[in-house]
């Protein structure tokens, strides 16, 4: 069994900083790309940033500049740095990691049960 486990969202007024953390734990074999996702009210879940095991990342134009995503490959956690917030920042996020397990024995996309982030104007 796999799971993982957002923490770090909350209320923060505009231009105000969060980090969120996501951390995988389980029977893990090895950890490929990670990620965070959101989705706000009324809208489909969207792409924030990724970032390979090697350190490759890509961000959503409407982040880059504001969010920097990062990861430790020894404890299984991604990290997603959020400064100079804004209201459309506002959703629910959602962090995602491709991991091979020995049951599996494929690559298998697993995803967190979602972190609140509210912006208040």
């Amino acid at each position: 069994q796999v799971q993982l486990v957002e923490s770090g969202g909350g209320l923060v007024q505009a231009g105000g900083s969060l980090r969120l953390s996501c951390g995988a734990s389980g029977t893990i074999l090895s950890t490929n790309a990670m990620g965070w996702y959101r989705q706000a009210p009324g809208k489909q879940r969207e792409l924030v940033a990724t970032i390979t095991k090697g350190g490759r990342t890509n961000y959503a134009d409407s982040v880059k500049g504001r969010f920097t995503i990062s990861r430790d490959n020894a404890k299984n956690t991604v990290y997603l740095q959020m400064n100079s917030l804004k209201p459309e920042d506002t959703a629910v996020y959602y962090c995602s990691a491709e991991i091979w397990t020995v049951v599996a024995g494929v690559w298998v996309d697993y995803w967190g049960q979602g972190t609140q982030v509210t912006v208040s104007s």
